[in-house]
Protein backbone atom coordinates (compact mmCIF):
# COMPACT_ATOMS: atom_id res chain seq x y z
CA UNK A 1 0.00 0.00 0.00
CA UNK A 2 2.65 2.46 0.80
CA UNK A 3 4.67 1.38 -2.25
CA UNK A 4 1.47 2.23 -4.44
CA UNK A 5 1.33 6.05 -2.81
CA UNK A 6 4.72 6.32 -3.18
CA UNK A 7 4.64 5.52 -6.57
CA UNK A 8 1.66 7.44 -7.59
CA UNK A 9 3.18 10.60 -5.95
CA UNK A 10 6.25 10.05 -8.54
CA UNK A 11 3.80 9.88 -11.26
CA UNK A 12 1.93 12.77 -10.52
CA UNK A 13 5.21 14.92 -10.19
CA UNK A 14 6.41 13.33 -13.38
CA UNK A 15 2.67 14.81 -15.40
CA UNK A 16 2.69 17.99 -13.42
CA UNK A 17 6.69 19.02 -14.71
CA UNK A 18 5.55 17.76 -18.12
CA UNK A 19 2.70 20.07 -18.35
CA UNK A 20 4.98 22.92 -17.39
CA UNK A 21 7.56 22.25 -19.50
CA UNK A 22 4.83 22.08 -22.78
CA UNK A 23 3.29 25.28 -21.02
CA UNK A 24 6.92 27.20 -21.20
CA UNK A 25 7.49 26.12 -24.75
CA UNK A 26 4.36 26.59 -26.29
CA UNK A 27 4.48 30.46 -25.29
CA UNK A 28 7.69 31.09 -27.26
CA UNK A 29 6.37 29.34 -29.81
CA UNK A 30 2.62 31.41 -30.42
CA UNK A 31 4.34 33.98 -29.92
CA UNK A 32 7.35 33.49 -32.95
CA UNK A 33 4.15 32.77 -34.74
CA UNK A 34 2.33 35.86 -34.11
CA UNK A 35 5.32 37.96 -34.71
CA UNK A 36 5.65 39.82 -38.16
CA UNK A 37 8.96 40.30 -40.04
CA UNK A 38 9.48 44.14 -40.49
CA UNK A 39 9.86 45.59 -43.49
CA UNK A 40 13.16 45.81 -44.77
CA UNK A 41 14.49 49.64 -45.59
CA UNK A 42 14.86 50.67 -49.07
CA UNK A 43 19.04 51.21 -49.63
CA UNK A 44 19.64 52.97 -52.70
CA UNK A 45 20.93 51.22 -55.52
CA UNK A 46 23.55 53.61 -55.91
CA UNK A 47 26.77 55.18 -53.90
CA UNK A 48 27.05 58.76 -53.28
CA UNK A 49 30.35 60.69 -54.06
CA UNK A 50 30.66 64.61 -53.68
CA UNK A 51 31.59 66.83 -56.57
CA UNK A 52 34.03 69.91 -55.49
CA UNK A 53 31.94 72.13 -56.96
CA UNK A 54 29.45 72.34 -54.91
CA UNK A 55 32.47 73.44 -52.27
CA UNK A 56 33.81 76.13 -54.85
CA UNK A 57 32.62 79.16 -53.18
CA UNK A 58 34.53 78.22 -49.64
CA UNK A 59 37.46 76.68 -51.27
CA UNK A 60 38.03 79.94 -53.76
CA UNK A 61 37.58 81.84 -50.74
CA UNK A 62 40.27 80.16 -48.61
CA UNK A 63 37.35 79.38 -45.95
CA UNK A 64 38.40 75.35 -46.69
CA UNK A 65 41.63 74.14 -48.34
CA UNK A 66 41.10 72.06 -51.65
CA UNK A 67 43.56 70.07 -50.39
CA UNK A 68 41.24 68.59 -47.31
CA UNK A 69 38.19 67.62 -49.89
CA UNK A 70 38.76 64.17 -48.91
CA UNK A 71 38.27 64.79 -45.47
CA UNK A 72 35.07 66.95 -45.98
CA UNK A 73 33.74 64.45 -48.10
CA UNK A 74 34.82 61.77 -45.51
CA UNK A 75 33.10 64.17 -43.02
CA UNK A 76 29.89 64.52 -44.89
CA UNK A 77 29.18 61.00 -45.29
CA UNK A 78 30.36 60.18 -48.56
CA UNK A 79 32.08 57.31 -50.29
CA UNK A 80 33.57 58.78 -53.29
CA UNK A 81 34.77 62.56 -54.85
CA UNK A 82 34.85 63.96 -58.11
CA UNK A 83 37.66 67.32 -58.34
CA UNK A 84 37.84 69.82 -60.07
CA UNK A 85 40.69 71.53 -62.28
CA UNK A 86 40.32 75.02 -62.24
CA UNK A 87 40.26 74.51 -57.84
CA UNK A 88 43.93 73.26 -57.41
CA UNK A 89 45.31 76.28 -60.09
CA UNK A 90 47.26 77.88 -57.43
CA UNK A 91 48.52 74.67 -56.40
CA UNK A 92 49.83 74.16 -59.65
CA UNK A 93 52.03 77.06 -59.36
CA UNK A 94 54.14 76.51 -56.85
CA UNK A 95 56.72 75.30 -58.33
CA UNK A 96 58.24 76.20 -62.07
CA UNK A 97 58.83 73.02 -63.60
CA UNK A 98 54.55 72.21 -64.30
CA UNK A 99 55.03 68.38 -64.09
CA UNK A 100 57.42 68.09 -60.74
CA UNK A 101 54.17 71.14 -59.39
CA UNK A 102 51.10 68.56 -61.18
CA UNK A 103 53.11 65.31 -59.55
CA UNK A 104 53.44 67.17 -56.14
CA UNK A 105 49.48 67.91 -56.10
CA UNK A 106 48.95 64.43 -56.67
CA UNK A 107 50.64 62.85 -54.32
CA UNK A 108 49.14 64.69 -51.83
CA UNK A 109 45.73 63.91 -53.22
CA UNK A 110 46.08 60.34 -53.11
CA UNK A 111 47.53 59.79 -49.33
CA UNK A 112 44.49 62.22 -48.55
CA UNK A 113 41.94 60.20 -50.35
CA UNK A 114 43.58 57.04 -48.66
CA UNK A 115 43.83 58.54 -45.54
CA UNK A 116 40.18 58.97 -45.26
CA UNK A 117 39.36 56.23 -47.10
CA UNK A 118 37.47 58.07 -50.13
CA UNK A 119 37.60 56.75 -53.48
CA UNK A 120 38.93 59.08 -56.18
CA UNK A 121 36.64 58.94 -59.44
CA UNK A 122 36.67 61.84 -61.64
CA UNK A 123 38.31 64.71 -62.73
CA UNK A 124 36.38 67.15 -64.05
CA UNK A 125 38.73 69.42 -66.73
CA UNK A 126 38.39 73.09 -67.23
CA UNK A 127 40.64 75.67 -69.09
CA UNK A 128 42.49 73.20 -71.31
CA UNK A 129 40.88 74.34 -74.72
CA UNK A 130 38.29 73.71 -76.51
CA UNK A 131 37.27 69.57 -78.19
CA UNK A 132 34.65 71.07 -80.46
CA UNK A 133 36.38 73.88 -82.22
CA UNK A 134 36.08 74.13 -86.21
CA UNK A 135 40.21 74.80 -86.68
CA UNK A 136 41.91 71.45 -86.38
CA UNK A 137 45.24 73.71 -84.94
CA UNK A 138 43.22 74.44 -81.97
CA UNK A 139 41.56 71.34 -81.72
CA UNK A 140 44.80 69.57 -81.58
CA UNK A 141 46.20 71.77 -79.13
CA UNK A 142 43.00 71.12 -76.95
CA UNK A 143 43.10 66.84 -76.81
CA UNK A 144 46.85 67.69 -76.04
CA UNK A 145 46.21 70.08 -73.51
CA UNK A 146 43.50 67.38 -71.57
CA UNK A 147 46.17 64.73 -71.80
CA UNK A 148 47.81 65.50 -68.28
CA UNK A 149 44.73 64.90 -66.66
CA UNK A 150 43.73 61.30 -68.18
CA UNK A 151 47.39 60.76 -66.64
CA UNK A 152 46.79 62.65 -63.81
CA UNK A 153 43.17 60.22 -63.03
CA UNK A 154 45.51 57.13 -64.03
CA UNK A 155 47.57 58.38 -61.02
CA UNK A 156 44.88 59.14 -58.44
CA UNK A 157 43.22 55.79 -59.44
CA UNK A 158 39.94 57.97 -60.88
CA UNK A 159 38.05 56.13 -63.52
CA UNK A 160 36.91 59.42 -65.88
CA UNK A 161 38.01 62.23 -66.63
CA UNK A 162 35.08 65.17 -67.62
CA UNK A 163 35.39 67.30 -70.19
CA UNK A 164 33.14 70.10 -72.26
CA UNK A 165 32.42 70.11 -75.66
CA UNK A 166 32.64 73.87 -76.43
CA UNK A 167 33.70 75.33 -80.04
CA UNK A 168 31.59 75.88 -82.54
CA UNK A 169 27.55 76.42 -81.93
CA UNK A 170 26.64 74.94 -85.62
CA UNK A 171 25.08 71.66 -85.30
CA UNK A 172 26.31 69.70 -88.14
CA UNK A 173 30.06 71.25 -87.82
CA UNK A 174 29.83 70.59 -84.26
CA UNK A 175 28.57 66.31 -84.49
CA UNK A 176 32.03 66.05 -86.77
CA UNK A 177 34.43 68.09 -84.85
CA UNK A 178 33.03 67.19 -81.42
CA UNK A 179 33.83 63.41 -82.94
CA UNK A 180 37.20 64.10 -83.93
CA UNK A 181 38.07 65.96 -80.83
CA UNK A 182 36.42 63.58 -78.59
CA UNK A 183 37.67 60.69 -80.32
CA UNK A 184 41.51 61.41 -80.39
CA UNK A 185 41.38 61.90 -76.60
CA UNK A 186 39.61 59.11 -75.90
CA UNK A 187 42.45 57.32 -78.07
CA UNK A 188 45.23 58.04 -75.62
CA UNK A 189 42.76 57.87 -72.73
CA UNK A 190 42.59 54.09 -73.45
CA UNK A 191 46.17 53.38 -73.12
CA UNK A 192 45.84 54.61 -69.29
CA UNK A 193 42.45 52.69 -69.06
CA UNK A 194 40.47 55.90 -68.19
CA UNK A 195 37.17 57.18 -69.62
CA UNK A 196 36.30 60.78 -71.34
CA UNK A 197 33.09 61.25 -70.41
CA UNK A 198 30.97 64.36 -71.70
CA UNK A 199 28.53 66.37 -69.37
CA UNK A 200 25.85 68.11 -70.26
CA UNK A 201 26.98 71.71 -69.66
CA UNK A 202 25.22 74.39 -72.08
CA UNK A 203 24.68 75.22 -75.81
CA UNK A 204 25.12 72.21 -77.77
CA UNK A 205 26.44 69.57 -75.51
CA UNK A 206 23.33 70.11 -73.73
CA UNK A 207 21.17 68.84 -76.61
CA UNK A 208 21.39 65.10 -75.37
CA UNK A 209 20.28 63.63 -79.18
CA UNK A 210 23.24 65.25 -80.98
CA UNK A 211 25.17 64.05 -78.12
CA UNK A 212 24.03 60.85 -78.05
CA UNK A 213 25.02 61.34 -82.20
CA UNK A 214 28.54 61.70 -80.97
CA UNK A 215 28.40 59.48 -78.96
CA UNK A 216 27.54 56.67 -81.44
CA UNK A 217 30.18 58.38 -83.98
CA UNK A 218 33.15 58.02 -81.82
CA UNK A 219 32.00 54.57 -80.75
CA UNK A 220 34.53 54.00 -78.35
CA UNK A 221 33.98 51.86 -74.94
CA UNK A 222 35.87 54.54 -72.84
CA UNK A 223 33.97 57.63 -74.34
CA UNK A 224 30.42 57.92 -72.18
CA UNK A 225 28.50 60.88 -71.33
CA UNK A 226 27.86 62.13 -67.55
CA UNK A 227 24.01 63.12 -67.45
CA UNK A 228 23.50 66.17 -65.06
CA UNK A 229 20.13 66.69 -63.75
CA UNK A 230 19.79 70.48 -64.14
CA UNK A 231 22.63 71.48 -67.12
CA UNK A 232 20.28 71.60 -70.11
CA UNK A 233 20.20 75.29 -71.26
CA UNK A 234 20.83 75.43 -74.87
CA UNK A 235 20.65 79.58 -75.17
CA UNK A 236 21.38 82.08 -72.86
CA UNK A 237 20.92 85.68 -73.22
CA UNK A 238 23.61 87.90 -75.40
CA UNK A 239 25.03 84.59 -76.35
CA UNK A 240 26.97 83.85 -73.47
CA UNK A 241 28.46 80.81 -72.04
CA UNK A 242 28.06 81.28 -68.28
CA UNK A 243 26.03 83.90 -65.61
CA UNK A 244 23.14 85.01 -67.94
CA UNK A 245 20.03 84.38 -67.74
CA UNK A 246 18.52 80.92 -70.03
CA UNK A 247 16.53 81.76 -72.36
CA UNK A 248 16.26 78.58 -73.73
CA UNK A 249 15.99 74.98 -72.18
CA UNK A 250 16.37 71.06 -73.57
CA UNK A 251 14.03 68.92 -71.80
CA UNK A 252 15.70 67.70 -68.66
CA UNK A 253 13.93 64.15 -68.07
CA UNK A 254 13.98 63.37 -71.72
CA UNK A 255 17.76 64.50 -71.96
CA UNK A 256 18.92 62.10 -68.90
CA UNK A 257 16.80 59.45 -70.17
CA UNK A 258 18.42 59.72 -73.51
CA UNK A 259 22.14 59.99 -72.23
CA UNK A 260 21.67 56.97 -69.53
CA UNK A 261 22.84 54.55 -72.33
CA UNK A 262 26.47 55.57 -72.58
CA UNK A 263 26.34 57.50 -68.84
CA UNK A 264 29.70 56.37 -66.64
CA UNK A 265 28.70 58.38 -63.91
CA UNK A 266 25.45 60.88 -62.95
CA UNK A 267 25.66 64.14 -61.66
CA UNK A 268 22.52 65.18 -58.91
CA UNK A 269 22.48 69.31 -59.49
CA UNK A 270 20.78 70.93 -56.75
CA UNK A 271 19.83 74.77 -56.74
CA UNK A 272 16.92 75.36 -53.98
CA UNK A 273 14.51 73.17 -52.05
CA UNK A 274 11.52 73.51 -50.48
CA UNK A 275 9.84 72.60 -47.11
CA UNK A 276 9.36 69.00 -47.56
CA UNK A 277 12.78 68.65 -48.55
CA UNK A 278 12.46 68.70 -52.76
CA UNK A 279 14.50 70.05 -55.14
CA UNK A 280 12.09 72.91 -56.51
CA UNK A 281 13.32 72.86 -60.18
CA UNK A 282 13.62 69.18 -60.32
CA UNK A 283 11.34 66.11 -59.61
CA UNK A 284 14.66 64.07 -57.93
CA UNK A 285 12.22 60.67 -57.69
CA UNK A 286 11.26 60.58 -61.21
CA UNK A 287 15.22 61.04 -61.95
CA UNK A 288 15.90 58.56 -59.89
CA UNK A 289 13.15 56.26 -61.40
CA UNK A 290 14.98 57.18 -65.32
CA UNK A 291 18.29 56.12 -63.68
CA UNK A 292 17.50 52.80 -62.71
CA UNK A 293 15.04 51.48 -65.07
CA UNK A 294 18.46 51.86 -67.54
CA UNK A 295 20.06 49.64 -64.90
CA UNK A 296 22.65 52.07 -63.44
CA UNK A 297 24.35 51.32 -60.51
CA UNK A 298 26.90 53.30 -59.83
CA UNK A 299 27.92 56.36 -58.19
CA UNK A 300 25.24 59.81 -58.09
CA UNK A 301 27.07 63.02 -57.04
CA UNK A 302 26.09 65.77 -55.48
CA UNK A 303 26.19 69.33 -57.43
CA UNK A 304 25.00 71.92 -55.35
CA UNK A 305 24.78 75.22 -56.86
CA UNK A 306 22.15 77.37 -54.98
CA UNK A 307 22.37 80.58 -53.33
CA UNK A 308 20.24 80.21 -50.29
CA UNK A 309 21.64 77.62 -48.20
CA UNK A 310 25.22 77.30 -47.60
CA UNK A 311 27.35 74.75 -49.31
CA UNK A 312 27.62 72.59 -46.76
CA UNK A 313 23.46 72.73 -45.79
CA UNK A 314 22.87 72.30 -49.85
CA UNK A 315 25.06 69.48 -50.36
CA UNK A 316 23.64 67.72 -47.03
CA UNK A 317 19.99 68.80 -48.61
CA UNK A 318 20.87 66.84 -51.70
CA UNK A 319 21.99 64.29 -50.36
CA UNK A 320 19.24 63.55 -48.17
CA UNK A 321 16.50 63.82 -50.90
CA UNK A 322 18.96 60.82 -53.03
CA UNK A 323 18.17 58.88 -49.63
CA UNK A 324 14.57 59.29 -48.93
CA UNK A 325 13.07 59.82 -52.61
CA UNK A 326 14.50 56.38 -53.24
CA UNK A 327 12.40 54.75 -50.49
CA UNK A 328 9.79 56.04 -52.66
CA UNK A 329 10.53 53.99 -55.99
CA UNK A 330 8.78 50.81 -56.73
Amino acid sequence: MQKTIITGLILMLILGSCKKNISKNSEPQKEESSMETPPEETQPFFKLSLAQWSLHKAMQSGEIDPMDFAQKANELGFEGIEYVSQLYTKELKKDPDPKKAMQTLLEALKVKSEEHNIQNLIIMVDGEGDLAVIDDTKRNESVENHKKWVDAAQFLGCHSIRVNLFGTNDPKQWIDVATDGLGKLSDYAATKNINVIVENHGYLSSNASLLVEVMKKVNKPNCGVLPDFGNFCLEREGGERWGAKCIKEYPKYQGVEEMMPYAKAVSAKSYDFNAEGNETTIDYKKMLEIIKKSGYDGFIGVEYEGERLTEIEGITATRDLLINATKQLN
